[in-house]
């Protein structure tokens, strides 16, 4: 019986200090925060500059975002149309607020157990230092799931590609070998390692869909 009471004593102060992705990501926006210093600053600028040559050079016209945040990286995007999504209401708001008049854009709540991939296909789907913020395994999942059934053509991440289990200083951070996980019917064409590793683990993935 005790070890019970323990270990949910022991839950609960877990909860208290990090209630999931989630909840972690809403509260956070909602209270004022940010989408953290990778979205300014040299490496916003080498993001952008990298994706924004991809789009130019591949002639890709529509782009489905996921995890588009507090906005700020996409103020130095130059994407045709964009779908921008994030599992955080209050990002989602703030962006429509930051795009307002701008008709090539559009923010939409991301809610991964009733996510339906078919009204979102796009020429290429982006996740940029989303990855290792789903902590939950099941979030992940579905994530990965969403990320390549919504492109038709390319899928390019920004990311770590390492596994590290929770449970260090930062919570709401967990390191993955997300290419283990990549569906079947995707070949990765280039991996471009960042310049500026002093500040990001990432390196940019760029996945295409095979011809059959």
């Amino acid at each position: 019986m005790w070890h019970n009471i323990a270990r949910r004593a022991l839950h609960s102060i877990r909860e208290l200090r990090y209630p999931g992705a989630v909840k972690y990501w809403e509260k956070r926006y909602a209270d004022g925060g940010d989408s953290g210093p990778g979205s300014v600053g040299r490496l916003a600028a080498y993001k952008a500059e990298t994706v924004n040559r991809f789009v130019r050079e591949h002639n890709i016209f529509d782009v489905i975002d996921f995890g588009c945040g507090d906005g700020k990286q996409l103020l130095l995007a130059d994407y045709p149309t964009y779908t921008g999504l994030d599992i955080s209401a209050s990002a989602v708001a703030q962006c429509r607020e930051l795009f307002r008049e701008d008709t090539t854009k559009r923010f939409e709540v991301y809610r991964p157990e009733k996510f339906e991939p078919a009204p979102y296909q796009a020429d290429m789907a982006l996740s940029m230092e989303a990855i290792f913020h789903l902590t939950e395994t099941h979030l992940y999942n579905r994530y990965m799931q969403h990320l390549f059934a919504t492109a038709r053509k390319w899928v390019l991440i920004f990311s770590s590609d390492t596994d590290d289990p929770p449970g260090g200083p930062f919570p709401h951070f967990r390191s993955r070998c997300f290419s283990s996980d990549v569906p079947q019917g995707w070949e990765l064409r280039k991996r471009l390692d960042n310049p500026h590793g002093d500040i990001s683990i990432s390196s940019f993935f760029f996945y295409e869909k095979r011809a059959f």
